[in-house]
């Protein structure tokens, strides 16, 4: 278990995860504002063949306006990250913890947001199964 995300392995295929995160997601206010899949990458740019791996960029709207308006440079951390991949016949997602992401930074009015945001990422991850 990592410390700085949600993660499980489950027994869906890779595809319908992706579908079903997505629609978690919106469900609670989020938004993929970018998506990158890593195995296509990697063919491309490095003439590799990796597993099926995609991160997903979430971002909640109104948080993020909030975490702009209390940090200007939050950006640096957005949007929050989700990945699904595939490893040993499973698949498997991952969740960032926004606060544990915003701990490096020395701002305490961003633990609020960081909770909040965490708390709906948190509801999604457990929603998929």
């Amino acid at each position: 278990m990592i410390n700085y995300g949600f993660t499980k392995e489950i027994d869906i295929p890779y595809d319908t995860v992706i579908e079903r995160v997505k629609k978690v997601l919106k469900k609670e206010g989020f938004g993929i504002m970018t998506e990158i899949d890593v195995q296509k990458k990697m063919k491309e740019k490095l003439g590799i063949d990796v597993n099926k791996y995609i991160i997903l960029g979430a971002c909640n709207p109104p948080n993020a306006y909030k975490a702009i308006l209390i940090e200007e440079n939050i950006g640096l951390m957005l949007p929050c990250n989700v990945i699904v991949y595939e490893k040993g016949g499973k698949t498997v997602i991952s969740v960032i913890r926004p606060t544990v992401a915003m701990q490096m930074i020395d701002n305490a009015g961003l633990q609020k947001v960081s909770e909040e945001v965490e708390e709906k990422l948190k509801k999604s991850f457990d929603a998929i199964k």
